[in-house]
C-alpha cells in the first residue's frame, strides 16, 4: 500500500498540537478588514482549538500522519 498524501492546504491552515488537539485561525479574517470593527479584528487575532467534531474531519481526511 502506498502512503497517503497530506493535503497541501491543510498543511498551511492547521497544526496539531503534541495533546492531538487541532489549532486553526479564526473564520472571516482574510480580507475586508475595513468594515470590521476594530473589537472584531481584535478577537481574531492567533489561533484557537477546533470543535472536537471539526478537528476529527481535518485529521481523517486532509492529515492522515497527524493522529
Amino acid at each position: 500500500m502506498s502512503k497517503l498524501k497530506t493535503k497541501s492546504s491543510a498543511k498551511k491552515r492547521f497544526k496539531v498540537t503534541a495533546s492531538g488537539k487541532v489549532m486553526a485561525g479564526p473564520a472571516g479574517k482574510r480580507h475586508g478588514m475595513i468594515k470590521r470593527t476594530p473589537k472584531q479584528i481584535r478577537q481574531k487575532r492567533g489561533t484557537s482549538a477546533m470543535a472536537a467534531p471539526d478537528a476529527k474531519v481535518v485529521k481523517r481526511c486532509f492529515m492522515p500522519y497527524n493522529r
